[in-house]
């Protein structure tokens, strides 16, 4: 049964950093699209940064570049999204999704899979 998980998810002052881990089960990682999306309270899931299956594309979100990156290990089928100077904007739930595809795409309807998701606060 495809399953993801999502890990790392903590309190953290601004401009600090976290990595956030995806485990993946149940199905082929290598031959799916990964993406991050996020969700804070009261407003809707955006896409966050996303990688093809062979980490040849790499999409971030605007409110992201330059701070986050996305990276993936296929042979251990986990995925990872570092954050870096992290802001109170950033905090929400944190989610992974993965879709059979080798293309990223960033409307969260199209994804296949997705996990629980991991909660990051940004706060003093």
């Amino acid at each position: 049964q495809p399953q993801l998980v999502e890990s790392g998810g903590d309190l953290v002052q601004p401009g600090g950093s976290l990595r956030l881990s995806c485990a993946a089960s149940g199905f082929a990682l290598d031959t799916h699209a990964v993406a991050w999306f996020r969700q804070a309270p009261g407003k809707a899931r955006e896409f966050v940064a996303g990688v093809n299956y062979n980490s040849g594309t790499i999409l971030l979100g605007d409110a992201v570049k330059g701070r986050f990156s996305i990276s993936r290990d296929n042979n251990k089928k986990m995925a990872h999204l570092q954050m870096n100077s992290l802001k109170t904007d950033d905090t929400a739930t944190y989610y992974c999704a993965a879709l059979l595809s080798t293309v990223v795409v960033t409307g969260e309807e199209d994804w296949d899979y997705w996990g629980q998701g991991t909660l990051v606060t940004v706060s003093e």
